[in-house]
């Protein structure tokens, strides 16, 4: 008995369909997919970074002191008027002297002050209605500058000086000029209180959104106000007053630091 062999299974032939649309698709397809899925994961990783970096929180901090002037300016100016150049220089004499007595009697030393360079006016008095010359007038002036580290002796003697108009002294008195010479180590300290002033308004801030406050990432410094004590006036471009010996000094700086 003949054996039939056995039949051998036919292999299953491809589809012509699926051969023809692979045949037609284009041979940039699959690169392009996978570079579509590497600018997902980059574009991915680029939003994360932006979103940490604007994680950042802007507040003012400020810093307000006390302090006291530790050094005065001090001008008066004698006057004497004449017919001529040389006799308004002559009328001036008896005047500066009376002054610079008053101020050596106020216990100003001699050293502290300083007789400026002497200015001679020329005035001619003319007929309004002709506008002939009818006189000449001259001015002789010469100006006092007082400076001392002794402000409270300064202020003493700028407060009574005025009596010698009352005695017939020709004088123009400008009010002293009180200054604090420290100012720029003074400067420094108080920017760094207004730093740390600004980080604990900022660790408040952020600490109502259950975050935390890290490095800064930018500093603005602000005005910086020198004013008489307990005053309210602010300049955009800051301010020094020079009328009071005791002044309030104000710094105030921007800060802006990273939220984590």
């Amino acid at each position: 008995m003949v054996k039939s062999p056995k039949s051998v299974p036919e292999q299953s032939s491809p589809n012509p369909n699926r051969l023809s649309l692979w045949r037609r698709t284009p041979p940039l397809v699959l690169p392009m997919l996978v570079l579509s899925c590497g600018l997902v994961v980059a574009g991915a990783v680029a939003v994360k970074g932006i979103r940490t970096a604007t994680d950042t929180v802007t507040v003012t901090g400020a810093s307000t002191e006390r302090l006291r002037s530790d050094y005065a300016d001090w001008t008066v100016t004698v006057s004497g008027n004449g017919l001529s150049q040389q006799q308004a220089y002559q009328n001036l004499q008896p005047d500066l002297k009376r002054t610079l007595a008053f101020l050596q009697d106020a216990g100003i030393p001699e050293n502290s002050t300083q007789l400026t360079i002497l200015r001679t006016d020329r005035n001619d008095i003319r007929n309004r209605v002709t506008g002939m010359l009818t006189n000449t007038e001259w001015t002789a002036r010469q100006s006092i500058h007082v400076g001392s580290s002794d402000v409270a002796l300064i202020r003493k003697a700028s407060n009574t000086i005025s009596n010698l108009i009352g005695d017939g002294v020709s004088l123009a008195i400008q009010p002293p000029a009180y200054t604090y010479t420290k100012l720029a180590e003074k400067r420094v300290d108080m920017l760094a209180k207004a730093t740390a002033d600004a980080r604990d308004r900022a660790i408040a801030i952020a600490g109502q959104a259950g975050s935390g406050i890290g490095a800064i990432t930018n500093a603005d410094t602000g005005t910086f106000q020198i004013t008489v004590p307990n005053s309210t006036k602010m300049g955009s471009y800051g301010s020094y007053d020079t009328s009071t010996i005791d002044k309030d000094i104000t710094a105030v700086m921007g800060v802006t630091f990273r939220v984590q």
